[in-house]
């Protein structure tokens, strides 16, 4: 593996170690270091030939295919320390890695390189009547800010991504995945140095004190044009407060199921176990489960029950607990609760109206889905829910940027502005006009 990475930490004297606490000088020094050399690199790449992006991303991807046994033994450190410091099922979850989603991240980058260059595009064209040819091009957003938790994949991802768009990251993982995030990161510089593309494009910050992310927030605004949270709520509440450049993200994953009374009961019954238990802890994972009154008594005891058999904590209120006797008190904080872990609440509602109204009032706006075969009923459902994603008869952990055919993702946003939904490589681009005339000057 690659050794080649001459990090800032290493620049400022303060090695690799993650656990030793620094100085704020140190810290300063460590993070704008990092600044400048992605700032050089944002230079660097928005002037590169796409095809040294994609020449760096496949090289990347080989290098984690041949380096997959370092990269599990040091997954195996850190899901040691996760498993010593207590951490949750649905966190270790997160955090652990196999053969199989290794070779996830390897086919991610694979997928990424193979894309057609997002920067470049002309977008839209028109002329004027004076002449002028004005035309709208899509270039990099610059120096995007990664801040993570858990999920050793998404330094994988994050470096694709914004390499792909033509940004320079500087990516900020969880203390959690610090050993996991160098290997593979490790990788990424393979590619890097094999494509002649300056390091400084994919780096991590090298250490888990939190005054790095702190500084990252607040005191990088000449070098940083984007940050992007993702993690948990207090993560993305914090951001959110500290940031002083534009955030990209979402706060909470409150994903609702409806089942309306012309569902299907199988498909419902596979929908909403796929939707609930395929993974509990990401944030397409359905945390509230709404039924229509008028199949409630045929769909409602089916669905608790098979939840209740996967080993799911089902929360509903007395109409619901009168189906089985199973199912725990609900309280008005569930429905705006969002567990990542094999809970969820059940609701019964009056009809589609019904069940917007609830997903209007609790929801966050990411993603909910309908199950039902009435056209008509479904058409409401999807043109009525302000969300960033919506269903139709489909499980709600499609909501992802692999399955969106992205090949990756770097999050879910539900902000209106810049990006909504899965964000790719093209969700991380801006654009500038470009005017071509012939000597005409303005009356």
């Amino acid at each position: 593996m690659a050794s080649a990475n001459v990090n800032a930490a290493q620049a400022a004297g303060a090695g690799d170690n993650p656990a030793r606490e620094l100085t704020p000088d140190e810290i300063a020094t460590i993070m704008n270091e990092i600044g400048r050399r992605a700032r050089e690199a944002a230079t660097h790449l928005a002037n590169s030939d796409g095809k040294a992006m994609e020449a760096a991303l496949y090289c990347a991807a080989a290098s984690m295919r041949a380096n997959a046994d370092l990269i599990l033994k040091a997954n195996e450190q850190d899901m040691a320390g996760a498993r010593a410091a207590g951490l949750p099922a649905s966190m270790l979850d997160r955090l652990k890695l196999d053969d199989a989603r290794i070779a996830a991240m390897v086919r991610s980058l694979d997928e990424i390189a193979g894309m057609p260059n997002p920067v470049g595009q002309v977008l839209a064209g028109w002329d004027r009547p004076n002449g002028l040819h004005i035309e709208r091009v899509s270039v990099p957003l610059g120096v995007i800010g990664i801040i993570y938790e858990s999920r050793p994949n998404v330094t994988a991802d994050a470096a694709g991504l914004c390499l792909r768009a033509g940004n320079a990251v500087i990516l900020r993982g969880g203390s959690e995945s610090y050993y996991s995030s160098r290997a593979i990161h490790e990788c990424i510089l393979e590619g890097l140095n094999a494509a002649k593309l300056p390091e400084g494009a994919v780096q991590r910050v090298p250490t888990i004190d939190r005054a790095a992310v702190g500084y990252m927030l607040g005191n990088m605004t000449q070098y940083i044009d984007v940050i992007v949270p993702r993690g948990g709520r207090s993560l993305t509440e914090r951001v959110t407060r500290d940031a002083r450049v534009p955030v990209m993200g979402h706060l909470d994953g409150l994903v609702h199921v409806y089942v309306d009374g012309k569902a299907d009961l199988e498909m419902a019954r596979k929908i909403v176990m796929n939707a609930k238990m395929r993974r509990t802890g990401i944030c397409g994972a359905a945390e509230t489960l709404l039924v229509d009154r008028r199949c409630a008594a045929t769909h409602l005891p089916v669905l608790a029950a098979d939840l209740i058999g996967a080993g799911c904590e089902v929360r509903g209120g007395p109409d619901v607990r009168a189906f089985d006797e199973r199912v725990t008190a609900v309280n008005e904080a569930d429905w705006t609760t969002e567990y990542l872990d094999a809970i969820i609440s059940v609701r019964i509602v009056d009809g589609v109206d019904d069940a917007i109204e609830h997903i209007q009032r609790y929801g966050s706006q990411h993603t909910e889905s309908i199950v039902t075969n009435d056209t008509a009923t479904a058409e409401r459902f999807l043109s009525k829910i302000d969300s960033a994603i919506v269903m139709h008869n489909a499980s709600t952990q499609f909501a992802d940027g692999g399955e969106f055919g992205m090949g990756a993702e770097i999050g879910i946003s539900t902000s209106k502005l810049h990006a909504r939904g899965p964000v790719g490589a093209a969700q991380l681009t801006s654009y500038k006009y470009v005017v071509r005339g012939a000597g005409q000057t303005r009356p």
